[in-house]
């Protein structure tokens, strides 16, 4: 799922359904959008599972659907996001404070 935050300031939240809590990370520009260009990804606290639908007048569901894990290891999340706009290939990368996240090249079939 994606959140749309206005307050504080202006960014998404990408959250991961993992091991009963949604694993989550703020993209302050959103996901990238061309293999070219990387976006910053800020880990943040796991939320609880009624968090999926939550919205006030500050945040709104962007998107939902599911995500499929293609590879994992301690640097990088290799994986599959389908949502009502299709599906995209995305790689999470561990950098020294942040992560980045990746539009892989190959992309699945549309």
């Amino acid at each position: 799922m994606l959140h749309d935050h206005r307050k504080p300031r202006p960014h998404f939240d990408l959250r991961l359904e993992e091991g009963g809590v949604l694993r989550s990370w703020a993209v302050p520009k959103g996901l990238p959008t061309s293999s070219r260009h990387d976006r910053l990804a800020v880990a943040v606290d796991d939320h609880d599972l009624d968090h999926l639908t939550y919205a006030d007048e500050h945040k709104t569901v962007a998107e939902t659907g599911w995500w499929e894990e293609e590879s994992r290891d301690d640097h990088r999340i290799v994986f599959v996001l389908h949502g009502g706009s299709g599906a995209r290939r995305y790689a999470l990368i561990r950098t020294d404070r942040d992560w980045l996240l990746h539009l892989v090249k190959d992309q699945p079939p549309r």
